[in-house]
């Protein structure tokens, strides 16, 4: 390098620090550009992150290119800076060379280049795989024989050097995603976070049980029938014979206004309007039974256990407000008959309330995966049932039992507010 003047090599190792600082940012660009923003990029026809996809197809060999590459440039500097310090200051120009080049090489061609590139990998990443590409194909007989040998070294170590095209997310990681996803509204958050929770839910979580079944029974007075067709808020109504487990159909309210119309509503024509039942066995996943519902045309059915009784009913609305949330209005804001607040701060609640509905109203945390409702889990708890004005603290919360009828709790009071350590 004699013949080569101090002033140009000043400018090689300034190129030089300039390759270093691409290989950096390139290299951790590569790896923190999000890979599904890239996805739905590549997939728009966008041509830089069809680039990266590519290139990411091959990681062993970006990678591999890409640490050659910022090796031989790293080295080719540190062997000019010496040559400069050795030229500027003698011998003592190797120490000065050194330590000088050190601290260029980490704060421009190491730390800032990638600290730039985490912060905004896209453009980065993007416009340098115009340069990327066609070098990689020069340096592609290098690069390979190097892949060769540390894949041999790894093999003889045992570990497999089988290309991974990609992991699967599981429904959890998939969750933290959506909750980490700070683009997404929160109700549409909430909304994929409870389309992933369809499968951690079962019919029973959601029916109307058995006990609470509205129907219309055919046996009846026919005066009775006919105000209880009158008064129905259902657009579809259960018929049965005597008991809910002889269940004949449903009976939809259009069916019965066009009898009425036709002034041809009798114990006969009812018998004959009625739709045959759809049967749900116990256990069924919600989202199974979402997909069912799809492919059946079906709207409503009983959930039977495996001796074929009648446990409760189950209806699309149901699935869908474990989607979307309910349909109406805050229970609590609307004094409904299952959660009424009170001036005091605590609430009234029934103790047959779904305790899935109920934590979803009152936000609360009390475990689902055991007794469905309020009144089951309390006397799970217990071991006994209890008298009216006991009280008790549940998982943190303080309750007391306002009133028991027919060996079940009917009311419970809750004070949230007095949960412990709130």
């Amino acid at each position: 390098m004699d013949e080569i003047s101090t002033s140009t090599l000043f400018i090689i190792l300034g190129v030089l620090v300039f390759c270093s600082a691409y290989f950096s940012a390139t290299e951790t660009g590569m790896m923190s550009v999000n890979p599904y923003r890239l996805k739905h990029l590549a997939n728009e026809n966008h041509p830089g992150a069809k680039r990266v996809t590519e290139l990411l197809s091959r990681r062993d060999r970006l990678i591999g290119f890409i640490l050659v590459g910022n090796n031989l440039v790293n080295i080719a500097a540190s062997a000019i800076g010496t040559v400069i310090g050795m030229r500027l200051y003698g011998d003592f120009g190797i120490a000065v060379a050194t330590i000088v080049l050190t601290l260029i090489i980490l704060i421009f061609g190491e730390v800032t280049p990638k600290r730039l590139a985490a912060l905004h990998p896209e453009r980065v990443v993007f416009p340098s795989t115009i340069v990327l590409k066609p070098l990689m194909r020069v340096m592609y007989p290098l690069v390979w024989l190097i892949n060769w040998i540390c894949n041999n070294l790894l093999k003889m170590l045992g570990i497999s050097t089988e290309h991974h095209r990609g992991h699967s997310l599981s429904s959890e990681e998939l969750r933290t995603v959506v909750h980490e996803a700070g683009a997404l509204l929160p109700q549409h958050q909430n909304m994929l976070v409870g389309v992933l929770d369809l499968e951690n839910a079962t019919v029973e979580d959601i029916m109307i049980p058995r006990n609470e079944l509205i129907g219309i029974d055919i046996n009846d007075e026919w005066k009775d029938i006919v105000r209880q067709l009158a008064n129905t808020q259902h657009s579809r109504i259960l018929l049965y014979r005597d008991s809910i487990d002889d269940a004949l159909g449903f009976l939809h309210t259009r069916d019965v206004m066009r009898l009425v119309l036709k002034e041809q509503l009798t114990k006969a024509t009812l018998l004959r309007s009625v739709n045959d039942i759809y049967f749900i066995p116990e256990g069924t996943p919600l989202n199974t039974q979402l997909v069912k519902f799809q492919s059946s045309k079906e709207r409503i059915g009983l959930v039977v256990d495996e001796y074929g009784d009648i446990q409760g009913l189950v209806t699309l609305e149901d699935i869908l407000e474990e989607v979307v949330g309910e349909f109406t209005t805050h229970i609590a804001e609307q004094n409904s008959e299952d959660i009424i607040a009170q001036a005091d701060g605590s609430f009234l609640v029934d103790g047959g309330i779904n305790l899935r509905d109920l934590n979803r109203e009152m936000h609360l945390n009390l475990p689902t995966d055991g007794p469905k409702t309020l009144n089951g889990l309390v006397l799970e708890y217990l071991e006994e049932i209890p008298q009216a004005n006991v009280s008790l603290k549940l998982l943190g919360y303080p309750l007391e039992i306002v009133e028991v009828q027919d060996n079940m709790i009917k009311t419970v009071r809750i004070l949230p507010h007095l949960k412990a350590g709130s």
